[in-house]
């Protein structure tokens, strides 16, 4: 699809300052951040491609992986939700959620138990339920603060903790599912993930990659739904909330 060489190399130096720029001069607050993720991209996929073409011949290699994928997903999406370091909550709700889809589908048999399969699909499953955790985990933790006399009226009229901080703060929390609402509603129409472009190129007939490709969507509607119910039951406890006052 992209014609290797200089000129990809100084296209994508181009694009991230566009992007970091376009921050900037928009006033976003993350310029900075742009360049930084553009940049530890390329450094960790060049890692992870000479990892996973180690260790995809073994299984114990490939769970330990995709372990270490959940570990990091969950301390992105912790920190992103509680603004420190102390948000280890967020990996119950992320895999709870996609490493239950995956195992359910290695039951079924629809996965090989081969690494070269498991690793691709944990991957995709994982990133969604970290996206939508860290999304339902900011929109609770926003109607919460800014809410706060809902809530407090809520305890007083005899509301456990747990079921004001739901009743008032589920509706904006559940909202975390509407991108995969939207991207499963318009697939084909508006975009063409990446799933379908790449079974498609590998060779398969168009069938099969929109099959796969509808196996990927509705996976992460799954893997995402349950995530948000997840982490909207974990905060609705008290716990995955910002240390600061």
């Amino acid at each position: 699809m992209l014609v290797l060489g200089p000129k990809l190399a100084v296209a994508l130096v181009l694009l991230t300052a566009a992007a970091a720029a376009v921050a900037t001069v928009g006033r976003l607050g993350h310029g900075r951040q742009i360049a930084i993720a553009a940049g530890r991209a390329a450094l960790q996929l060049a890692a992870v491609s000479l990892v996973i073409t180690a260790i995809v011949g073994s299984l114990w290699a490939t769970g330990a992986f995709v372990l270490l994928m959940c570990a990091v997903a969950a301390g992105t999406s912790g920190r992103r939700i509680t603004g420190g370091p102390y948000g280890w909550w967020a990996g119950v709700p992320i895999a709870t959620a996609s490493l239950s889809v995956v195992a359910a589908l290695l039951l079924a048999g629809l996965v090989p138990l081969r690494g070269i399969a498991i690793i691709p699909i944990a991957g995709i499953l994982t990133g969604g339920a970290m996206t939508a955790t860290s999304l339902a985990g900011r929109r609770f933790n926003d109607d919460l603060r800014d809410r706060r006399g809902e809530v407090q009226a809520a305890l007083a009229l005899g509301l456990l903790p747990r079921d004001a901080a739901l009743l008032v703060c589920r509706p904006a929390a559940s909202q975390a599912l509407v991108p995969a609402l939207d991207q499963t509603r318009t697939v084909g129409l508006v975009t063409l993930p990446g799933t379908f472009v790449g079974v498609l190129l590998g060779g398969a007939s168009p069938l099969t990659a929109g099959i796969t490709q509808l196996f990927v969507l509705v996976g992460l509607l799954t893997v995402e739904a349950t995530a948000i119910v997840v982490t909207i039951e974990v905060m609705a406890r008290g716990r995955l909330r910002p240390r600061s006052p």
